[in-house]
């Protein structure tokens, strides 16, 4: 699976998913299953890089001492909003304002979808941000906002 960055603003992204072929209802529902978990995790904060505790202690955790304070000292890190998974041909798109989630959502969206990949349903292209001339989309479209 090839990652592609385009222009890029958290508050109003697009996620392109390119296949060889046009997805079936299964595979379908492992790409949408991983996006639905994935901004749970983000809605409930859990993408937040100031506390990575486990992640900087490294391979032994075991007896680790968790500093409780420092996480009641970082910052909120929430994701916002998702549409729902769109499909044309053998393209798949979703909309997300990611809010103030950190970088490392995307890289666990990333890797999920990688695994995905090597695993259920074979993935040739992500992008992350921009649009594409042949599948019209407007930046802040506003069926996306909750009001």
């Amino acid at each position: 699976m090839e990652v592609q960055f385009r222009e890029f603003d958290a508050f109003d992204c697009w996620f392109w998913l390119r296949f060889p072929n046009q997805p079936g209802q299964g595979e379908r529902q492992y790409i949408e299953e991983l996006f639905n978990s994935w901004y749970y995790l983000g809605r409930l904060g859990s993408f937040n890089a100031e506390n990575l505790q486990v992640h900087e202690q490294g391979a032994d955790v075991s007896w680790m001492a968790y500093d409780n304070e420092s996480v009641s000292g970082s910052s909120n890190a929430l994701m916002h909003n998702i549409g729902d998974m769109e499909y044309q041909d053998n393209w798949a798109r979703i909309w997300c304002d990611l809010g103030t989630s950190d970088g490392v959502g995307l890289d666990a969206l990333i890797n999920g979808l990688h695994s995905i990949d090597r695993e259920y349903v074979e993935i040739l292209e992500l992008r992350v941000g921009g649009i594409n001339d042949d599948w019209p989309a407007e930046a802040g479209d506003e069926r996306f906002f909750e009001e």
